[in-house]
């Protein structure tokens, strides 16, 4: 298996991030333009949030309130789940499972390095099964 290292090496490591103060509604803009399911939120260089999709359809009709009324800070998530880089995708994958999340900060020490989400998993185990089969049937045919 692949260490995040060598995936966010593959994937690039674009990171795209919101303040803490910005509102949601400029938050669901930045990830429709970018076609992304979920923002980094960072203050001051620092990782201090998420904010998903999921965030949004839970929170903000839950508040009762505009996104153009709440900043990201009150829907975001502050317990973020992240990972080293020299984790493989294997683990990932079960944190992911065991977390109930879908997008995993990389972090080496206090430096953000990228952002995976399930479906970079997903594309590097089908990546990786689809070779192995190939060795199979290569394996087969000699």
């Amino acid at each position: 298996m692949k260490s995040v290292r060598q995936l966010l090496q593959a994937k690039g490591t674009v990171i795209f991030s919101i303040a803490p103060e910005a509102s949601v509604f400029d938050a669901l803009k930045l990830m429709a333009e970018k076609d992304v399911g979920a923002l980094l939120v960072v203050s001051g260089g620092k990782l201090t949030g998420v904010l998903s999709e999921r965030d949004y359809a839970r929170k903000v009709t839950l508040y009762g309130k505009s996104s153009h009324d709440i900043p990201v800070r009150e829907i975001m998530t502050e317990k973020v789940v992240t990972v080293h880089p020299e984790q493989t995708v294997e683990d990932c994958m079960a944190l992911m499972t065991a977390r109930r999340v879908r997008h995993l900060p990389v972090m080496d020490g206090d430096r953000l390095l990228g952002l995976l989400s399930i479906g970079d998993l997903v594309k590097e185990v089908i990546a990786e099964q689809e070779q192995t089969i190939r060795q199979l049937e290569s394996y087969i045919h000699n």
